[in-house]
C-alpha cells in the first residue's frame, strides 16, 4: 500500500517560504562570519597577530591562517557528511551553524599578539580552523534542504537561495565594517588607505561578536525545519548507509573528482575578487609592490556595487540552468571566466570605471557559476550519500581554489612588479582545468533526487521521474 503523499496530513511537509529563507539565512550568516574574518585579514590581523613581520610577510602570514580554514572544511564535509546522511540534514545544518557561530564570537575576544604573544596568534588558528570545519558542513546541507524540497523542473532555482548567502553575508559584513569605520574616523592626516586606531584597537571586534544574533536567528528558523520526503524515504526503505564516506569514495569517486574541478574556477575567482581585491584596491600605489591607492570606504562601497551584481546572476542562473541545463550554462560561463582573466589589466587600466567594471563583470560571473552548484554537486550522488558526496567535492576544491588562491595571488602580483596581469592568468588556467571536468562530466538536470535512480545517471542511464510515495 502506497505511503501517503507529501502534503498530506500525515507526512508533514516544508512550506516552500520556510525552505528558502532555511537554506538562504544558514549560508548568509556562514558567509557572513567568512567574510569579517576575509575583511579583518587585510585590514588589522596582520599588525595584531603577526606585528614582527615587514607588512608583506605579516600580509601573506594573515592569508596563510585564512587559509588554514580551507584545509579544515574538508574534514567537517566528512563529520558533517556522516552525521547528515545518518541522522538528517535539519539536525546537522543546526549543529554546524552553532559551531560556525560560536568559534566566529569567540575571535571578537581574543587577545592580540601585544597581549598574550603567540598564544593569541595560535587561538586566532584555533578559531579559524573551526570555522572551516563548519563551513565544511554548512553548504552542502543547505543546499539539500533546498533541491531535495524543490518541486519538479525548479531545482537549479531553488538551489540558488543558499547560494544568495554568500554575496548576501559579504553585503551585510562589508556594510557593518563601513558604518562602524565611519562611526570611527581617523585622525587628522592619517593614511586613508588604513583604518583609524579605534577601529584596529577595538572596533574591528564588533562584527565579530554581532554574528552571536544571527546565529541565533538562525537556529530559530532551522528548528522548525522537519527532513524532506526524499531523505525520509531512504530511512523507510534502510537504505542509510553505515558508512557514507566508505560508500562514496568506493562507489562514486568520478564524481567526487569531477564536482571538485568542476568547482575550482568558483573558487578562485570567488576568493580573487573579495580578498585578493580588497588588498590590491588599497595598496597605495607608491608601495614596494604597488596598487591602486583607493581608500577603505571608497573601494569597499566599489566591491559592494559589485557583489550586488553577484546576487542579481546568481538568481539568474537558476531559470537559465533549469532550462538549458547545468552543464551546457556552466560550459559558456566558464568559458567567460577564462576569457575575463586575460582582460583584467586592461580593464583595470582604463581607471576608476574601469575597476568599477572590473569588479561588476568579475561578480557578475561570480554569481552565473556559484549559482547552479546548489543543483549540480548534489545531482551527482544518490540521497544515502548525497551530504557526504556534494560536501566533499564543494570543501575539497576549497583547498585547491580558495587555500591558495590568495596566497598565491599576492605571490603574483609581485613577480608582477605591481600589476596584476599574471593574476588573471592564474584565473585563466584553472578556469580552463574546470571547463575539461565540464566537458567530461554529463548533464544532471534531468536526474532525480530518489535514491537508487542517481546512481543510474552515474552510467548516462535516463532518469526517471521523482517518485513522491514509497513502494
Amino acid at each position: 500500500m502506497p505511503a501517503p503523499a507529501p502534503g498530506s496530513a500525515q507526512t508533514p511537509v516544508n512550506p516552500r517560504s520556510r525552505v528558502l529563507i532555511a537554506s538562504l539565512i544558514g549560508t548568509t550568516i556562514e558567509f557572513y562570519d567568512f567574510y569579517i574574518y576575509a575583511t579583518a585579514a587585510v585590514l588589522v590581523f596582520p599588525q595584531l597577530f603577526f606585528p614582527n613581520s615587514d607588512p608583506t610577510t605579516a600580509l601573506l602570514s594573515s592569508f596563510a591562517v585564512f587559509g588554514a580554514a580551507m584545509v579544515a572544511r574538508p574534514i567537517g564535509a566528512v563529520f558533517f557528511g556522516h552525521l547528515g546522511d545518518r541522522l538528517g540534514r535539519k539536525k546537522t545544518l543546526v549543529v554546524s551553524l552553532l559551531t560556525m557561530g560560536i568559534a566566529t564570537f569567540l575571535i571578537g575576544v581574543l587577545p592580540t599578539y601585544a597581549q598574550a604573544g603567540w598564544i593569541a596568534t595560535a587561538l586566532l588558528v584555533l578559531m579559524r580552523l573551526a570555522q572551516g570545519f563548519a563551513l565544511g558542513g554548512e553548504w552542502s546541507g543547505a543546499a539539500l534542504v533546498a533541491t531535495e524540497n524543490a518541486p519538479r523542473g525548479k531545482r537549479a532555482l531553488y538551489g540558488t537561495f543558499p547560494q544568495l548567502g554568500a554575496p548576501l553575508g559579504f553585503i551585510i559584513g562589508n556594510g557593518l565594517f563601513l558604518i562602524i569605520g565611519a562611526l570611527l574616523p581617523s585622525a587628522a592626516g592619517a593614511d586613508p588607505t588604513q583604518p583609524s586606531d579605534a577601529f584596529t584597537s577595538w572596533g574591528w571586534r564588533i562584527p565579530f561578536l554581532f554574528s552571536a544574533v544571527m546565529v541565533a536567528i538562525g537556529l530559530w528558523v532551522r528548528s522548525r525545519l522537519v527532513e524532506s520526503a526524499v531523505f525520509t524515504k531512504t530511512q523507510e526503505t534502510g537504505k542509510v548507509r553505515k558508512l557514507p564516506l566508505a560508500t562514496v569514495v568506493q562507489g562514486h569517486w568520478k564524481q567526487l573528482i569531477l564536482g571538485t574541478f568542476i568547482m575550482l574556477a568558483t573558487y578562485v575567482l570567488f576568493y580573487l575578487m573579495t580578498t585578493f581585491s580588497l588588498s590590491y584596491g588599497r595598496t597605495a600605489e607608491d608601495a614596494d609592490v604597488p596598487g591602486l591607492g583607493y581608500s577603505y570606504t571608497t573601494f569597499v562601497l566599489m566591491m559592494i556595487f559589485g557583489v550586488l551584481f553577484f546576487a542579481v546572476f546568481t538568481l539568474v542562473s537558476g531559470p537559465l540552468a533549469d532550462k538549458y541545463g547545468r552543464r551546457t550554462t556552466l560550459i559558456w560561463i566558464t568559458t567567460a571566466i577564462v576569457v575575463f582573466g586575460l582582460v583584467w589589466v586592461p580593464l583595470i587600466g582604463l581607471g576608476t570605471l574601469g575597476v568599477v567594471l572590473w569588479l561588476v563583470l568579475g561578480f557578475t560571473l561570480m554569481g552565473m557559476t556559484f549559482g547552479p552548484m546548489g543543483a549540480l554537486l548534489p545531482e551527482l550522488f544518490p540521497t544515502s550519500v548525497r551530504y557526504t558526496g556534494s560536501g566533499i567535492s564543494y570543501n575539497v576544491s576549497s583547498i585547491l581554489g580558495a587555500a591558495v588562491a590568495p596566497f598565491i595571488a599576492v605571490a603574483l602580483w609581485e613577480a608582477g612588479d605591481g600589476s596584476p596581469w599574471l593574476v588573471g592568468v592564474y584565473l585563466s588556467a584553472m578556469a580552463v582545468l574546470t571547463l575539461i571536468a565540464l566537458l567530461l562530466g554529463k548533464e544532471t538536470k534531468d536526474v532525480s533526487l530518489d535514491e537508487g535512480e542517481a546512481a543510474s545517471a552515474d552510467e548516462g542511464a535516463p532518469a526517471a521521474a521523482v517518485t513522491t510515495t514509497a513502494p
